[in-house]
């Protein structure tokens, strides 16, 4: 035999025992198990009526606020009152010494005993000169100056007693009383310090009530339109439905709602046409006083309510770029991703205007592993939370 023929025995014999050895391994060798499917939790796709809530920023304030003024000038004298309580109407708040208005008054009373004396001179003068003016014994010119006296002292004496009037009133503005029942502030002046003329101060307080307390806000011309619209009560087919009323919810600035629901009660007569914007107050009743004016706080109004629509939880959708997409779970476990419009958001939910029907299942997580064709193990679950929150 040849030496190429034996290479090329050796090599057939070599091809036969590798393919035997690949055979055998091959046979030897198991399977990898498949790997179960994701459990991913789903909600049905629920029909229901939703009510479209409007959220605005607001501070609040007292519904009646007088700041405490001083109406005269002086060093104050006292204050009685404890800063940060309650006080009522009438109650004395300040006293400015009244020592020097004390002597106006005294001057004025002098005044006014001089006014009468002089009205008393002039009223005999007249008296005495009248009979002889009829006798001819004096002159007309004579009884015309007697009468003039006489009025000028008529008129000496009102202005001597208006006079002596202001300085009682100025007196009583010494005596400073609390014009409400209501919550009064810090002090800006202390006892001894010279008040009521620039640059001392002339406003030293402030009383608020806060029963109820008062909430300022602004809305723009669109909101302001249906917001109107529910404040003046639904309008149906048989006239207004008064039992429809726009009721307000107060957010706080720790996220609790506050008690009492409260009612828009005035706003501005026209929009602001810099902002666009309507100013509006709301009343809030305040029986524990546990709101303060000054606080920021939330408001929550009802501006219509939207019947029979798809309403799925937020997180169920998915977005990027500005297209919003859900992953609908069919009952088999397949998943399609299907692009979805939105409406408005309320609470945790968002309103599907297109892309779902109701009973359909979405997935609530896993969106970035759901992929279109792959199948899931669908385990329902919670919408994890109320459609109004």
């Amino acid at each position: 035999m040849s030496a190429s023929k034996r290479e090329c025995s050796n090599f057939g014999l070599v091809t036969v025992v590798l393919a035997g050895c690949l055979a055998l391994a091959a046979c030897g060798k198991k399977a990898p198990p498949s790997l179960p499917a994701l459990d991913i939790p789903v909600t049905s796709v629920e029909v229901t009526d939703v009510p479209i809530y409007l959220e605005m920023v607001g501070q609040t304030m007292g519904s009646v606020e007088i700041p405490i003024r001083t109406r005269v000038d002086g060093v104050l004298e006292g204050m009685h009152f404890v800063e940060g309580s309650q006080v009522k109407k009438g109650a004395p708040l300040y006293s400015i010494d009244p020592r020097p208005l004390q002597s106006m008054v005294v001057e004025a009373q002098g005044r006014v005993a001089e006014a009468r004396t002089a009205l008393a001179k002039a009223s005999s003068d007249l008296a005495r000169i009248a009979p002889l003016a009829k006798m001819n014994a004096v002159s007309q010119q004579d009884l015309d100056g007697a009468q003039a006296q006489f009025e000028a002292a008529k008129g000496g004496l009102q202005a001597a007693e208006a006079q002596l009037e202001r300085a009682n009133i100025e007196l009583g503005y010494t005596e400073i009383s609390s014009p409400i029942d209501g919550l009064i502030g810090i002090s800006e002046a202390k006892v001894g310090e010279y008040v009521g003329r620039s640059p001392n101060p002339v406003v030293l307080n402030k009383v608020s009530r806060i029963d109820p307390i008062r909430v300022r806000f602004s809305i723009n011309e669109r909101e302001y339109l249906k917001f109107r619209r529910r404040m003046n009560g639904v309008i149906t087919e048989h006239g207004p439905d008064t039992n429809e009323r726009a009721e307000l919810t107060l957010v706080l600035a720790d996220g609790s709602v506050h008690e009492q629901t409260g009612q828009v009660v005035t706003s501005n007569a026209a929009i602001d046409p810099t902002t666009g914007t309507l100013t509006l107050e709301a009343d809030f009743p305040n029986p524990r006083q546990l709101v303060l004016a000054g606080q920021f706080a939330r408001l929550r109004g009802i501006l219509e309510t939207r019947s029979n629509v798809i309403l799925i939880p937020q997180k169920a959708i998915r977005e990027s770029q500005g297209l919003f997409e859900v992953a609908v779970i069919g009952k088999d476990g397949a998943v399609e991703l299907r692009r979805v419009e939105v409406g408005p958001r309320t609470g945790k939910f968002q309103i599907i205007e297109k892309g779902l029907e109701a009973g359909e299942q979405v997935a609530l997580e896993g969106l970035q592993r759901l992929r279109n064709g792959m199948t899931v193990n669908p385990v329902a679950a919670s919408a994890n939370g109320s459609k109004e929150d």
